[in-house]
């Protein structure tokens, strides 16, 4: 009986998307062109065209813990863009904007956002 020379390659085949190609490459791809458009600032883009709701302009850079607390339950609470109920919805735009603002962020700004969290937890009843 004759003896088989074993391959190394898988018989499996190469899972393929919609395009064609590998994942790999796709992604690739995608990289590729999202940069050709926007090579910053892409968490701008994110407030922009999301289903996000329509927040006060530049709320999160002046005013207060109190103030920031009210705009954004006040916009939550108006707006029809949002997907979570009006608390979870102003706790992610804020948490949003701590987490890309990331070390840009300066102490005593970003405590007035720790505080902000803490105040609008009181404003929907929540617990601390």
């Amino acid at each position: 009986m004759p003896t088989r020379k074993s391959t190394t390659r898988s018989k499996r085949p190469v899972a393929r998307g919609k395009s064609g190609r590998p994942p790999r490459q796709r992604h690739a791809q995608a990289q590729a062109a999202h940069r050709a458009k926007s090579p910053k600032k892409w968490s701008h883009h994110v407030m922009e065209t999301s289903d996000a709701m329509d927040i006060q302009h530049d709320i999160f850079k002046t005013g207060s813990a109190e103030s920031i607390a009210h705009s954004l339950k006040q916009s939550s609470t108006k707006s029809r863009r949002r997907k979570g109920t009006p608390f979870q919805s102003a706790m992610s735009m804020l948490n949003f904007y701590i987490n890309r603002a990331g070390r840009n962020l300066p102490k005593a700004r970003r405590d007035t956002l720790q505080q902000a969290k803490r105040k609008l937890r009181e404003a929907f009843g929540r617990a601390p």
